[in-house]
C-alpha cells in the first residue's frame, strides 16, 4: 500500500506569518498551488488556502493588506509520512479538506493533496 512518503510534494510553497494576503495568493497563483503553509522557522503555524483568500476578500474590503494569520487555518490537521494513501484521503474527504501538510517528528517534510491522493486510488 501507498503511503504519504511516496506521494506527497517535497516542493513546498511557504509563507512568513507575517506575509499579507495579497503575498500569499501571489506566491500560490505563480506557484500554480491551491495553498501555502504558514510556517515560522521549520515549525508549522497553519494553513492558508484558496477558500481563505476568498473568505477573506467577502468579508473585508482591504484583505489583500492582512496577515494571512487574521485568516489561515491554525493548528491544521498533519499526517505522518507513513500514513498510507487510503487512510489520509479518507481523512480529507471526511474533513473537508483538499491539501494536508505532512509532518515527521514535528519537522514539516512535505504536503499532499486530494488530487493527488484520487489520481492513485480512485
Amino acid at each position: 500500500m501507498e503511503t504519504l512518503q511516496q506521494l506527497m510534494s517535497t516542493d513546498l510553497v511557504t509563507v512568513d506569518p507575517d506575509a499579507t494576503v495579497a503575498e500569499a495568493a501571489a506566491l500560490m497563483s505563480i506557484n500554480r498551488v491551491g495553498s501555502a503553509l504558514v510556517v515560522d522557522g521549520e515549525k508549522l503555524r497553519g494553513i492558508f488556502t484558496e477558500r481563505d483568500i476568498v473568505r477573506a476578500l467577502a468579508a473585508e474590503h482591504d484583505a489583500a493588506s492582512h496577515a494571512v494569520t487574521d485568516w489561515m487555518t491554525t493548528e491544521p490537521v498533519a499526517l505522518s509520512p507513513r500514513t498510507s494513501a487510503a487512510d489520509a484521503l479518507q481523512q480529507m474527504l471526511e474533513s473537508g479538506f483538499r491539501h494536508l501538510p505532512v509532518v515527521d517528528g514535528g519537522r514539516l517534510v512535505g504536503i499532499v493533496s486530494i488530487r493527488d491522493l484520487s489520481g492513485r486510488l480512485l
